[in-house]
């Protein structure tokens, strides 16, 4: 039986002829090529044709490399952008701690210049909150009994009287601010050397003098200070400036004498307990009679 391929389909050489000539035209193409060069402007001439061609075919590429690059620049630039956020608040507070430390160091700094102009001894002490009464003022400090705190003992800052000791706790003590108005303090007229009792103001943050004839010898701008004569507070111990003096038909004979606080009653963070000797502090008020006429017998 034959199966050679029909004449129709064999016409030519056979493939393996074919084959073997492109071969050895392939080889010496490539040595001619090497030692003379004489393909270098066909191949400048194809590729300059083809170039199109190619960065056409490589668009796809490019739009998913830029894709990529995109999503992952937007990445890379939201955790940046959130990076340098946490960078900036955690600045931000570290420059609110160092600027509220440096405010309390120059606070601590005045007291302790107090501390050494006073000559008795003393507490550093720190304001815890004030209290809730609201017909009061009064403040919460963090030193007590074991601290050596008494009650009536004063309490000062760099720039005068704040009140006084009026309850003191093993661990915390209460303070009442000059500016209360049941508190009274024996101030002098740092000018003339009159002497007063200084009040709680009617209003918040102020201080009144009572009692003063329209004569008297007292100027708006005057400072007050503590006279001593109660034995508690030292003398010379600033307590406020005459802010207002009324001396009109209004007030009557008496003049009206509003006095501003020296110290810095109603923003004090660090205070100055002077701790007075305990024979030096008012005895506690007695209970009344009735009350004592109840006590059982021992």
């Amino acid at each position: 039986m034959d199966r050679s391929p029909p004449p129709f389909f064999n016409q030519g050489p056979s493939a393996h002829a074919r084959l073997a000539f492109f071969a050895i035209a392939a080889i010496a193409l490539l040595a001619v090529d090497s030692r003379m060069n004489l393909l270098g402007a066909l191949r400048q001439g194809v590729g300059t044709v083809l170039y199109p061609l190619q960065r056409t075919l490589l668009v796809p590429r490019d739009m998913l490399a830029m894709g990529s690059d995109y999503f992952g620049d937007t990445g890379r630039l939201r955790a940046e952008n959130a990076e340098l956020k946490r960078v900036e608040v955690a600045n931000a507070k570290a420059l609110l701690q160092a600027q509220q430390l440096a405010e309390e160091n120059a606070r601590l700094r005045e007291l302790l210049g107090a501390r050494e102009r006073t000559a008795v001894r003393t507490a550093v002490a720190e304001v815890l909150y004030d209290t809730r009464d609201p017909y009061t003022r009064r403040l919460v400090i963090d030193r007590g009994l074991q601290h050596g705190v008494l009650a009536g003992q004063p309490v000062i800052d760099a720039a005068g009287v704040v009140g006084q000791v009026t309850r003191a706790l093993p661990l915390s003590s209460e303070v009442t601010l000059i500016t209360d108005r049941n508190a009274t303090i024996p101030v002098e007229v740092q000018r003339t050397g009159q002497r007063s009792i200084a009040f709680g103001g009617p209003a918040a943050g102020q201080l009144e003098l009572r009692f003063l004839s329209t004569g008297s010898d007292v100027r708006e701008g005057d400072v007050l200070v503590t006279s001593g004569l109660d034995g508690i507070f030292p003398p010379g111990l600033p307590v406020g400036r005459v802010s207002r003096l009324e001396t009109g038909a209004s007030s009557g004979a008496v003049a009206r004498v509003i006095v501003s606080p020296a110290a810095a009653v109603e923003t004090a963070r660090q205070v100055l307990i002077l701790q007075v000797e305990a024979s030096a502090l008012p005895p506690p008020p007695e209970p009344p009679a009735e009350a004592r006429k109840r006590k059982p017998r021992e």
